[in-house]
């Protein structure tokens, strides 16, 4: 469980725009309207906007708990110069290597 991460994934959720999975393993926090509008231009499945009466926090680790083994959860925002910067708040396998300390 990502009972650790939930602080840092609810931080950066309570500032984001909308959120995306691809009902597998890649969770995105979208942090503007430029990275929702790419995801919906991806065709992501799943996306929610914060329009929606979703809380992103328990979304997301819901999410995290439904993914395959394969998972992770970024965040993305736009730059100044209109670039995406990635952040990743939860590392593929991370979780994993946590388990064998």
């Amino acid at each position: 469980m990502v009972i650790d991460k939930t602080l840092v994934i609810s931080e950066w959720a309570e500032r984001a725009d909308s959120i995306a999975w691809d009902e597998c393993h890649k969770i995105y926090i979208l942090m503007d309207s430029k990275q929702t509008e790419l995801m919906r231009e991806y065709e992501y499945p799943v996306i929610h906007t914060k329009e929606m009466p979703f809380d992103f926090t328990e979304t997301i680790l819901g999410w995290y708990e439904d993914s395959c083994s394969l998972r992770f959860v970024d965040a993305i925002e736009t730059d100044a110069d209109g670039n995406s910067v990635w952040h990743t708040l939860i590392g593929q396998f991370e979780e994993d290597e946590e388990d064998e300390e």
